[in-house]
């Protein structure tokens, strides 16, 4: 049985070896990150950029938003109604993307 031991060991890979190995697949893992990363960064910059001029309204939305808050609560069946008429202009204007769409 010794025998077959030490016959299996000449062939595995020497532990410096294994370790060569791991250390080039963790750089390529550090190199995929940093690529997907910068690709993320990139694609999302226009949504960061909008989120950015958000920030700087704040105060006015936080405004607008509590003026709704009262007036919908003044008069809910108003609020009911233009959240109705959001949602049917919603639906109309995905159809409509939809059938440009296939049109293309």
């Amino acid at each position: 049985m010794r025998h077959r031991a030490t016959r299996d060991r000449s062939h595995a890979p020497s532990r410096a070896q294994r370790k060569a190995e791991l250390v080039a697949t963790i750089e390529q893992q550090r190199i995929d990150i940093l690529v997907a990363a910068d690709r993320w960064q990139h694609a999302s910059a226009s949504l960061d950029a909008g989120w950015q001029r958000l920030k700087r309204y704040r105060g006015v939305v936080y405004l607008a938003g509590g003026a709704l808050l009262i007036g919908s609560a003044r008069h809910p069946s108003s609020l009911i109604r233009v959240v109705k008429r959001l949602a049917a202009s919603g639906l109309l204007l995905n159809r409509a993307l939809r059938l440009l769409q296939q049109v293309r």
